[in-house]
């Protein structure tokens, strides 16, 4: 009579924290209950055979929208080849719209919402009667306090090789109407000293590396700052064996008291997940954003200038109401506050949000297939939003692996968005390809760009030399070939002695 607990996380380093919430609460059942967490991408035989060696007689599925699709053949093979296991599904993509799904039609039973004690008590019912008559069942929400917590189920291996997940609280008072959490009603916190014993607990096993994911970490200061002391000390008591923890942050919400918690954390151990989304007060005001903007553009700049947290900082393209020039004055000013990282993401249609109510009046056309991306609206269509699509990727391979540091500065020059669009469309012209570009090769493709450009050879092979000086020369051999070709085209001459030998080696030693 097992239970299975299970799901297709995105990578590896993922450990599911929904199905050790499940777990942790299944009471007298819990010894009978298996967790058995997959990789997307693994053949569905293979995850077939695996569930089956349980020998179960409930599977729960954790769904998601990056692995519906897989789920869905998963859960289609194992009704051909074990027809009477029971089949229990959870999670946000089959929370809502739940008439139309082929993976619900394939179930016996879909628990919409909070499923931390309703999954046991559908499992009890389906093992001990009498048994469940609605396919459907809508997740009780109970009160925080009442539920166990996941944290010791996170295995030895679990804290060595994966992300560990944490909540300090849930739900989120914002109704940001592309988000799920615009369904809450309010964010619900965890006792903080319970939650932190937790905490305590994880890093006494060794757990080093803490994710959040809460929606609102700034918003209940007096708990932020608890949580910034317990990390805070763990530094102080362990010089030498840092802890790294990310959080998300309400950028508009920074007070002083917290200031001078962040500032005494040192580099490397703290990062922040910063929400810009769109510097439009309309396009804001569109969809149920509210925002400071000045105030968080000055918090941006107090969290660069006094702090050494790392900053990674998301906006969205195709919202209703933008256009590309709006997004582009909404990237410019963000890349003028100079974050580590700026998160360029392209809007989707979650299950269940309200961004839907915007799609007659902006013309939104939406991809049926998860992850449901936006295709077009009435301000920018189905070319130019590919063209964003493919800005967006190479944005992470140039701009956000941190590779190219010291030529970006030169590629992105005084009007950052058309700069980057331009090597955007010129990349993609050469490689018809936004994925397994080696590095190698992008990097001389950069150097040829800012040749086109107008750049001097030599001064684009400089700061490409200085971005690749560690990686043995080969990045840097691979660009000056290339910056010779572009060189010696425009002079008429042959690619043999382009740049003077002596200056390409001290490039490369550089």
């Amino acid at each position: 009579m097992t239970i299975v607990l299970s799901t297709l996380n995105a990578r590896f380093a993922h450990a599911s924290l929904g199905l050790r919430y499940l777990l942790a609460n299944m009471d007298e059942l819990q010894p009978q209950t298996r967790l058995a967490e997959f990789v997307i991408g693994t053949r569905t035989a293979d995850l077939v055979e695996k569930l089956l060696a349980h020998a179960p007689r409930i599977i729960g599925f954790g769904v998601y929208i990056w692995n519906v699709e897989e789920t869905t053949r998963l859960v289609a093979m194992l009704r051909r080849v074990a027809p009477d296991v029971k089949i229990i599904l959870g999670g946000p993509e089959v929370s809502h719209e739940t008439a139309d799904q082929p993976i619900i039609a394939l179930a016996d039973h879909v628990i919409t919402g909070w499923g931390d004690i309703s999954f046991a008590q559908l499992c009890r019912q389906i093992l001990n009667g009498p048994q469940p008559l609605m396919k459907i069942h809508a997740g009780i929400q109970p009160p925080l306090a009442d539920l166990a917590l996941p944290y010791g189920l996170y295995s030895d291996a679990d804290i060595a090789h994966r992300t560990l997940y944490v909540e300090a609280s849930r739900g989120c008072p914002f109704k940001c109407e592309f988000c799920l959490s615009a369904l809450d009603k309010t964010a619900w916190p965890f006792d903080a000293d319970r939650f932190l014993a937790e905490l305590e607990r994880l890093h006494a096993r060794g757990a080093r590396l803490f994710k959040f994911v809460d929606r609102t970490f700034n918003l209940n200061i007096k708990t932020s700052l608890k949580l910034m002391q317990f990390f805070l000390d763990k530094l102080a008591a362990h010089p030498d064996d840092p802890v790294y923890a990310h959080f998300e942050v309400v950028p508009d919400h920074l007070p002083d008291a917290l200031k001078d918690a962040i500032a005494r954390f040192p580099a490397g151990t703290l990062q922040f997940e910063i929400g810009i989304q769109s510097f439009n007060p309309q396009v804001q005001a569109l969809v149920s954003r509210r925002q400071d903007n000045d105030k968080a553009a000055e918090n941006i700049r107090w969290l660069i200038a006094h702090s050494k947290a790392h900053l990674h900082v998301d906006l969205i393209a195709g919202l209703p109401g933008e256009d590309i020039d709006s997004f582009a004055r909404g990237f410019d000013r963000l890349v003028a506050l100079a974050p580590h990282e700026i998160q360029f993401g392209i809007l989707k249609r979650l299950r269940g949000t309200p961004i839907i109510r915007h799609t007659a009046t902006y013309s939104l056309v939406f991809d049926p297939a998860p992850p449901y991306t936006i295709l077009a609206t009435s301000l920018i269509d189905f070319g130019d939003m590919q063209r964003l699509v493919r800005f967006a990727r190479y944005w992470d391979l140039v701009a956000n692996s941190g590779r190219f540091a010291h030529t970006l500065p030169l590629i992105l020059a005084a009007t950052p968005f058309a700069r980057f669009m331009d090597l955007s469309d010129w990349l993609y012209a050469r490689t018809d390809a936004t994925h397994r570009i080696a590095l190698d090769r992008l990097a001389a493709l950069v150097a040829q760009w800012l040749v086109a450009r107008g750049h001097a050879a030599q001064e684009a092979a400089e700061v490409l030399g200085a971005d690749h000086a560690g990686q043995n020369g080969r990045l840097e051999k691979k660009a000056h070939v290339a910056l010779k070709k572009e060189a010696n085209k425009a002079a008429g001459q042959s690619a043999q002695g382009a740049l003077p030998q002596r200056q390409a080696r001290h490039l490369a030693a550089s």
